[in-house]
């Protein structure tokens, strides 16, 4: 049980997830989730850099092209936000992708669509 990455910044995330479900619910677009998360991390003294642009890269060059992952907390995890019925592999692999260009080990997905409870799937690389 010892060798889960980042274990305590993982359980502290979701603490900040599962309030933000209890307080908000279920039914809102993905950019209500993500306002109400942030100020919950910041509350809780979660760091995380919300939107952040990161560049990417083909064979070690930088590409004009940037992406946008929702949130990265604790400068290691990387989390992406939903707001659907039902998580499709296409956003896992929209995460898995973030990781890889991140070069971070560990990704959240995040999905608030899903009733009667938030879920939060890992990512581990």
């Amino acid at each position: 049980m010892n060798n889960i990455i980042y274990r305590d910044e993982c359980y502290a995330i979701q603490g900040a997830v599962f309030e933000v479900y209890r307080e908000v619910g279920c039914g809102f677009l993905e950019a209500v989730y993500q306002e109400c998360l942030e100020r919950e991390l910041l509350e809780r003294g979660i760091p995380f850099v919300a939107k952040p642009v990161l560049q990417m890269k083909y064979k070690g060059d930088v590409l004009q092209q940037t992406y946008q992952p929702d949130l990265i907390c604790y400068e290691g995890i990387i989390m992406e936000l939903k707001a659907v019925r039902e998580l499709t592999p296409e956003h896992a692999a929209q995460l898995i992708n973030y990781q890889k260009a991140a070069e971070m080990k560990l990704g959240l997905l995040i999905n608030f669509g899903s009733h009667p409870k938030v879920t939060v799937q890992r990512y581990v690389l």
